[in-house]
């Protein structure tokens, strides 16, 4: 099967822009002595979170407990649920940890904490937490400054119901940056955020998880860290390029659409992608506030000349400017988008056509669900 024959929307995945993040950000944490716990929730594949290994199986991170399941039934046994766990999730956790060597949960309330004690007192069953810290994203996490963060830490490191093994953050906030040299500030105090916290609870057997694409594509090695989770690496997309993280020429995953509909009194065409195949994060808006949707390319990924400004369910509104050739764009053209998040993008479709050049050489099957 060649490009042009793939019923739309349908997300591409480019083979070998694929393989080469993945290698190129597994040879960055042996560079550096690290641990390599990549997250494998921008993809959701078995195929992916291999190549993410070069080739087998290794320690993941993940977002659901689905996929937590899906991984470790396929091999994948060291395996961390970077979500802060729910009580009423406990049970399928505790199921779930008896199947693996290694199963690490998150915290960063008391309440939580005490919620994991209780049914790990009633279960005999001996939780591997992470401490979720805030090192800036303001998102989840405790403070690391703060006197309730240490007091919990302590609580959980001197439990006879858990085993404290590290402290973890995400530094989200990176994704608001405008360019590299101030995602690299927010690397080097992503990891100094976590440092200091040890150094003040004097618990220096407590590894050190770090980890965001942004931070840890615009650093030549990770300090201060045992280990390192980016995840949209594999992928990247608009956002991570326009911030600095990466090139257009290292987004892999682009979603392939046909033009349904053309109004040249408007300079305006309609495709068969909406909201459903792309989500509506609106992208580097911090940037370039009238960023639209996505980076409208030709099938061969040259940029063109076209603003993604308007999307319904399934209709996208493309306005196009500057010099496009009489009759280039017509009704049944197709076109591929460089998504705003690959992430999300990528959860819209239950399945991915990988590429090499305009052939299909396979497809990929995502885990869905919670």
């Amino acid at each position: 099967m060649v490009i042009e024959e793939i019923p739309t929307p349908a997300l591409l995945v480019d083979l070998e822009r694929f393989r080469s993040n993945c290698d190129r950000m597994r040879r960055r944490a042996a560079d550096s002595g690290v641990s390599f716990r990549p997250h494998v929730k921008t993809h959701k594949t078995l195929e992916g979170a291999r190549i993410q290994f070069g080739g087998k199986a290794g320690p993941i991170t993940v977002s659901t407990l689905a996929e937590a399941e899906f991984y470790a039934a396929a091999g994948f046994d060291d395996i961390t649920y970077a979500v802060p766990i729910d009580g009423a999730k406990l049970e399928r956790a505790a199921a779930l940890a008896s199947k693996v060597r290694t199963l690490n949960l998150l915290f960063d309330h008391v309440q939580t904490l005490e919620a994991i004690e209780e049914f790990a007192r009633a279960h005999s069953f001996i939780p591997l937490l992470f401490l979720k810290v805030d090192s800036g994203a303001h998102r989840a996490g405790v403070d690391p400054a703060g006197p309730d963060g240490l007091e919990l830490a302590y609580r959980a490191h001197e439990s006879r119901f858990v085993r404290l093994v590290g402290l973890l953050t995400h530094a989200g906030h990176s994704y608001v940056q405008t360019e590299s040299g101030e995602i690299r500030q927010v690397a080097i105090e992503e990891a100094a955020v976590l440092t200091r916290m040890r150094q003040q609870l004097g618990l220096f057997d407590l590894g050190r998880s770090i980890g965001s694409t942004p931070t840890a594509s615009v650093v030549d090695r990770f300090p201060d860290a045992e280990e390192v989770r980016p995840g949209n690496y594999v992928f990247y997309d608009a956002h991570q390029a326009a911030i600095g993280s990466c090139s257009l020429e290292d987004c892999a995953a682009t979603v392939l659409v046909t033009v349904i509909g053309v109004y040249p009194e408007q300079s305006k065409i309609i495709v068969d992608g909406g909201a459903l195949a792309f989500s509506k994060d609106p992208g580097p808006v911090h940037i370039a506030p009238d960023c639209g949707y996505g980076i409208v390319c030709s099938p061969d990924l040259k940029p063109l000349p076209a603003h993604f400004f308007s999307m319904s369910q399934e209709h996208g509104q493309i306005h196009l400017a500057g010099k496009v050739a009489p009759g280039a764009i017509r009704i049944g053209s197709r076109l591929r988008v460089i998504p705003n998040h690959s992430c999300l993008t990528a959860a819209m479709f239950d399945r991915y056509y990988v590429v090499e050049r305009n052939s299909v050489i396979g497809e990929w099957k995502p885990v869905r669900g919670w």
